[in-house]
């Protein structure tokens, strides 16, 4: 479907968050280093909501407080400490983090503040366990040069990253703190980007600006943005933590199109003359219209002396059915809200029974069990009443929200670029001043001292790369716009030996080529591309191992290279082991090069390669190989 975004009124705010590769955490000394082992401390917490200095509080923080659950946080000694625990208070702010951020507000035009002053954001998901985030603002203004014009930036802040989800349930959460206060930086743009594609192209300039200082970190997590959507007639939708940059334009255009079908939802409510009154927090309890179920979901709730409870909606038929995104459908909304509130599975609705082993004469008894008309839908919840009482009243409320069109809220986005509803949207009460950290003079000196260090502007480094690096044109800008452009440049000043090419190529073209086999290539980090162009440099592997090698550290990045080449057997082959390998060949041929002389080289480069790929270069094979023919026909002759 062709849509004219501008049209539409549509505006895109993107946060862009980017993890910083500094020695130590933001606000102690502890290095930055994520463990996979087991914890060695653990406690447990609850957070509370607090009024702000208004008096008000944070609807989300309500919300979370509401759920009721306990956060177990799990630590270790040597990279998290009492800061984390907030058993002692913040250090001073790390001076690296603050250069890395004067120099990225510099190169994108941003008048860096006079003092640094660290605020305090209200967070209740458990994610610190203070229940806020230190944030600072380091610049303000500063602009990105796009096809469609010029975007203006709001602010760049520098604040302490989250603990890591490692798991939860109905009670409890648990976060590993060896994440909570990496050094964040967040580039803010203004709400005026007007279309999907202008805000995949906005964040890959903002990206390629953080990488081109060489100072930030890389792999899954460590990159993620928020997006603040909205259309005329809809609403300021946020949508958080998207870790892919090429997943941004899709989700642009999944959640337009959500915020149309809601506004045709609401418009099809007003044509039905439904009204708010109409929806009844009316809850009927029809467990003995389940007795003899076949579905499994309501048998299992039954026998665990839970009920099925029921809601009618009046003149809502069809349109829980109604498709707002793909796969997703209005049903989807109010059973996201029935999970997040209520603390159930899911919900069934009439639009789409029967099903899931609900019967035809199941459902028939059900509506006449609610006096039902035929524009009537019913909403059913399987579970402890107390939970499908708080589901069903969270549908309720989503339903009377449907009168109005769009909510706003925040939501998650889901792989295909879908998203989910996660929480309200925060209020302006969430912000208040930290007591404990002095206010930081940004001098002269220093941005002078930083100025001096800025790196290279692309076109530069583009006509480098082609003059010196003898980059085509093309491979060139893949680099220039590349995801590893400051490793790029790391490993040709580290492996002068290497061609450039070789690098570009393997960094670009070969990593992407192994995305679409399928293959988990996030999982090989920069310590892994290290150690592979080292082994290639000291002639322990050929490059033509790099694709095998790359694969197997994509499965199995607990590995190390030299592992991999044991385990892929691609272990360097010398100049004499080769020739050993070609004369066995030719003994095993005779008849062919006697038949087809110089001819036979290229049937027999064929059988060679098979046993030497990835052990030694193509090119050398070929030259030793018709060495070794060459003599022996001489020989002969």
């Amino acid at each position: 479907m062709d849509i004219d975004y501008r049209a539409l009124g549509l505006k895109v705010g993107l946060e862009m968050h980017q993890q910083l590769n500094t020695k130590h955490k933001l606000f102690c000394r502890c290095p930055l280093r994520l463990r996979q082992d087991k914890p060695e401390v653990y406690f447990l917490r609850r957070l509370r909501p607090t009024p702000s200095e208004l008096g008000e509080i944070d609807p989300a923080a309500l919300f979370e407080y509401k759920r009721g659950r306990f956060y177990v946080y799990e630590s270790y000694e040597d990279n998290v400490c009492l800061v984390e625990h907030d058993e002692e208070p913040p250090h001073e702010m790390n001076p690296e983090a603050i250069d890395i951020a004067l120099e990225v507000a510099l190169m994108l035009h941003a008048k860096p503040v006079d003092e640094i002053h660290v605020m305090r954001k209200v967070v209740i998901d458990g994610s610190n366990t203070t229940g806020f985030q230190r944030t600072a603002v380091i610049a303000l203004g500063g602009y990105i040069d796009d096809l469609e014009g010029r975007v203006p930036l709001e602010t760049i802040c520098l604040e302490e990253d989250a603990a890591r989800k490692m798991g939860e349930s109905e009670k409890e959460v648990r976060y590993r703190l060896d994440r909570l206060g990496f050094p964040l930086i967040e580039v803010t743009t203004a709400p005026v980007i007007h279309s999907p594609a202008q805000a995949e192209r906005v964040a890959y300039k903002i990206g390629q600006v953080l990488r081109m200082t060489g100072r930030v970190r890389r792999g899954l997590g460590t990159i993620r943005q928020d997006l603040n959507i909205s259309i005329k007639g809809g609403a300021k939708i946020e949508i958080k933590g998207v870790q892919r940059l090429d997943l941004l334009a899709k989700i642009v255009e999944y959640e337009v199109l959500r915020q149309l079908n809601l506004l045709r939802i609401r418009d099809e409510l007003l044509r039905r003359n439904v009204k708010e009154e109409d929806i009844v927090p009316d809850f009927i309890d029809v467990s003995h219209v389940f007795r003899n179920t076949r579905s499994r979901v309501i048998r299992r709730a039954l026998s665990s002396e839970g009920v099925v409870l029921a809601l009618k909606l009046p003149n809502f038929a069809g349109l829980l059915g109604y498709e707002i995104q793909p796969k997703k459908r209005f049903g989807t909304e109010l059973s996201d809200y029935a999970r997040f509130w209520g603390g159930v599975g899911g919900i069934f609705h009439t639009d789409e029974l029967p099903k899931y082993g609900i019967s035809g004469d199941e459902v028939a008894k059900l509506r006449a069990e609610l006096g039902c008309g035929e524009r009537d839908c019913v909403v059913l919840v399987a579970d402890d009443e107390e939970k499908a009482k708080r589901a069903l009243e969270a549908v309720v409320e989503r339903a009377i929200m449907a009168l109005k069109g769009v909510p706003e809220e925040t939501r998650g986005y889901n792989p295909d670029g879908t998203t989910h509803y996660s929480r309200p949207r925060p209020g302006a009460a969430r912000m208040y001043p930290e007591t404990d950290i002095r206010p930081i003079l940004i001098t002269m000196d220093r941005i002078e001292r930083i100025l001096k260090m800025l790196p290279e502007p692309p076109e530069v480094k583009l006509r480098k790369f082609i003059e010196e690096y003898g980059l085509s044109k093309e491979l060139a800008r893949q680099m220039i716009h590349s995801y590893r452009l400051d490793l790029f440049e790391r490993l040709v000043t580290e492996f002068p030996r290497l061609p450039p090419r070789l690098i570009a190529v393997t960094l670009e073209q070969t990593m992407k080529s192994l995305a679409r086999e399928g293959l988990p290539v996030d999982n090989i980090g920069d310590e892994h591309l290290m150690d592979l162009f080292k082994a290639l440099s000291e002639g322990l592997i050929a490059k033509e191992a790099i694709p095998n090698v790359l694969g197997y550290l994509a499965k199995n990045p607990e590995k190390s290279v030299k592992e991999a080449i044991k385990e892929l057997g691609l272990r360097a082959l010398s100049i004499e082991e080769l020739d050993g390998l070609i004369e066995s060949l030719l003994k095993e041929n005779e008849e062919l090069v006697r038949k087809r002389g110089a001819q036979a080289w290229q049937p027999l480069m064929g059988m060679l390669m098979k046993r030497v790929r990835g052990k030694i270069d193509g090119r050398t094979v070929a030259d030793r190989l018709k060495l070794h023919i060459s003599k022996l026909l001489s020989a002969k002759s």
